[in-house]
């Protein structure tokens, strides 16, 4: 898993893209711990608290823009695999605003970050306060 995490650290995917598939994905797993902890890392890269609030909810606000949109979708689709993993038309969008090597970056940022809460959340990880 480190191994994996120091790749993903020298990846194309910009330090914000990286934290948006974070909370999502730790937001969708109900892991706290994760998501307390990547909220904090977006603030630190320059990212908003009203996007981070409005993440939820990602497809209803206007404040991602089209690439972003792709990547949550991504991130909400692998997440959620058991439904159908990652359709056809969201794989087609996101080769419209990533490369084929970044799409297999995205996608191992969704997978690595899904273990993460799965061991979060297994072992009751919690922040002090």
């Amino acid at each position: 898993m480190l191994g994996l995490e120091n790749y993903l650290a020298t990846t194309s995917l910009t330090d914000i893209e990286k934290e948006l598939i974070k909370i999502r994905t730790s937001q969708i797993n109900g892991c706290a711990y994760c998501i307390e902890m990547h909220t904090k890392d977006a603030l630190g890269y320059g990212e908003t608290h009203q996007r981070i609030f409005a993440l939820s909810a990602w497809w209803e606000s206007p404040l991602f823009d089209e690439k972003e949109n792709v990547l949550l979708k991504m991130t909400e689709e692998i997440t959620h695999i058991q439904q159908k993993g990652l359709t056809e038309d969201t794989y087609t969008a996101a080769q419209k605003h990533f490369t084929g090597n970044e799409i297999a970056q995205i996608i191992m940022q969704i997978g690595t970050i899904n273990l993460w809460n799965r061991i979060g959340i297994s072992t009751h990880l919690k922040h002090e306060n």
